[in-house]
C-alpha cells in the first residue's frame, strides 16, 4: 500500500544530513529499526525509490526521518536534501532486519546510525536508562557525526566516537576492527548490532562470528 506523506520541517543534523519530518498517515505503525521505501512525488521521480529508516517513535504523531544527501550525484536523495515544507512524498509498508534483542553493542558506520536511533530512543524512554549498552560509532570526519551530542547525553550508554580519515586530539583515528573490539568489548554473550557500508558489515560479521557471535546473538543490515 502506498502512503502520501506531507512535509512539516526539514533542518540540518550535519553538512550533509537532514531532519525530515513528516504527517503520520491514520494507522500507520512501524517498530523501531523498521525502514520503508521513499519515492518523491513528482513528475519524472515516482518511480525511483530509496530505503530510509523511521527515526521517531511509534507513538508520536508525525514521522521522522535522518537522510544523507549526495549533492554530487542528481539522484533522490539530492532531492531530498531540497524539500520544502509542503511538498509530498510516497512510501510504502515498513520493513527491516533490525530489530531490539536487548542491551548490548551497537556498531555504525556513517548513516548506519540510523536504525540505531530509534531503538535507542525508545529504550531510554521506556526505562530512563541505556546501562549496559554501548554504541561504537564510526565516522570519516568530527562534522559526519550524526546527533553527536544526543548520544553522549544519553542516560547510561556507553557512546564511543571514532574518525578514520583525519588526526584529531579529540577521538581516535581508528577503524573498528577486531583490534578494536578487543580493546573495548568485555562482554561477546551480548547482542551484537551492526549497520554500515556493505564492506564494513561483511568484514565485522566475520569478525565477530569468529569470536563466536552467531544466530539471533548477531543483528546486521547494510546502509
Amino acid at each position: 500500500m502506498t502512503h502520501r506523506l506531507t512535509l512539516r520541517r526539514i533542518e540540518p543534523v550535519t553538512h550533509d544530513v537532514n531532519r525530515l519530518v513528516f504527517d503520520r498517515p491514520d494507522g500507520y505503525d512501524f517498530t523501531p529499526g523498521q525502514a520503508t521505501l521513499m519515492r518523491l512525488d513528482r513528475d519524472g521521480w515516482r518511480d525511483e525509490e530509496r530505503p530510509f529508516t523511521f527515526t521517531s517513535l511509534p507513538g508520536e504523531d508525525r514521522l521522522e526521518f535522518i537522510i544523507k544527501s549526495y549533492p554530487s550525484h542528481d539522484g533522490v536523495t539530492a532531492r531530498i536534501g531540497a524539500l520544502e515544507p509542503g511538498d509530498q512524498v510516497l512510501i510504502g509498508e515498513p520493513w527491516g532486519a533490525i530489530e531490539d534483542r536487548g542491551p548490548g553493542c551497537f556498531i555504525a558506520g556513517g548513516a548506519g546510525i540510523t536504525p540505531f536511533i530509534a531503538i535507542l530512543r525508545a529504550r531510554a524512554a521506556r526505562e530512563g536508562d541505556l546501562g549496559g549498552s554501548m554504541l561504537i560509532f564510526a565516522n570519516k570526519a568530527e562534522r559526519d557525526i550524526i546527533l553527536r551530542q544526543e548520544w553522549l547525553s544519553l542516560p547510561g550508554l556507553n557512546t564511543i566516537l571514532t574518525v578514520t580519515d583525519e588526526a584529531t586530539d579529540a577521538l581516535p583515528n581508528r577503524r573498528v576492527d577486531g583490534d578494536f573490539l578487543d580493546e573495548v568489548v568485555a562482554d561477546w554473550t551480548q547482542p551484537f548490532y551492526v549497520c554500515g557500508p556493505p564492506p564494513m558489515v561483511e568484514d565485522l560479521t566475520r569478525t565477530l562470528e569468529a569470536r563466536g557471535v552467531t544466530g539471533r546473538q548477531l543483528v546486521t543490515e547494510e546502509a
